[in-house]
């Protein structure tokens, strides 16, 4: 059996920081919360994000306040995105890695009709078995959407020989949940000290993401 990667999209193979930090600071505006920088961002930012929201207002928001800063969210996300690219060395290292006869797929917790465009649009789509990005309510954790993603993959891959590489503390816990090795990737919404917690491995590249993947997996 080969081995494959499950790639997270955002802060991870998209080098979208600058996008999501624009978007939250115009979504925390709706409702009276002065603008983060991107290290206090970094620092507070946690999964699910109702539970985000709750630290910065010191409650819960309602309904309608989560409602609002999700749309303005992914409105303002939708502009600014558009100005982003790919993470240092993705196309060599995709490729580099479907050359040798190992597989990859794509997991994202961004909206899939939106992801798809995006992926295309980087000419990347074929380096993947399979592309799925979130049907359902945004907000919510990634065990679940991993656990579909991998019923989907079937035969193609085996969990022990599979290795998840995404930026947040929540990817690493759904790989784990799974029965998957995980990489972290510091280059995304979480601080190294943040990641660290999760128990595996952290790296400051997707170069040294893709390394360790091959040597867990083997």
């Amino acid at each position: 059996m080969r081995t494959h990667i499950v790639w997270d999209w955002n802060g991870t193979l998209f080098h979208d920081m600058d996008a999501v930090l624009g978007a939250s600071n115009a979504a925390f505006e709706t409702i009276g919360i002065a603008p983060l920088s991107l290290e206090q961002y970094r620092e507070m930012y946690e999964i699910p994000i109702p539970r985000f929201y709750r630290r910065l207002l010191g409650r819960d928001p309602s309904q309608a306040e989560w409602e609002a800063l999700d749309d303005v969210f992914h409105l303002r996300y939708a502009e600014l995105s558009r100005a982003c690219g790919l993470t240092t060395g993705v196309p060599e290292l995709l490729s580099g890695w479907r050359a040798t006869g190992r597989s990859q797929s794509l997991l994202s917790m961004y909206e899939h009709d939106r992801l798809l465009p995006v992926v295309r649009t980087f000419g990347l789509l074929d380096e993947f078995l399979r592309v799925d990005g979130r049907t359902g309510a945004s907000g919510g954790r990634k065990a679940g959407h991993l656990a579909r993603h991998l019923a989907a993959l079937g035969a193609e891959v085996e969990p022990g020989r599979t290795v998840l590489i995404g930026d947040a503390v929540d990817d690493a816990r759904a790989a784990l949940a799974s029965g998957l090795h995980a990489v972290l990737y510091t280059g995304g919404s979480h601080t190294r000290a943040k990641l660290e917690v999760a128990g595996v491995p952290v790296v400051d590249s997707l170069a040294e993401a893709v390394e360790l993947a091959a040597e867990l997996a083997a």
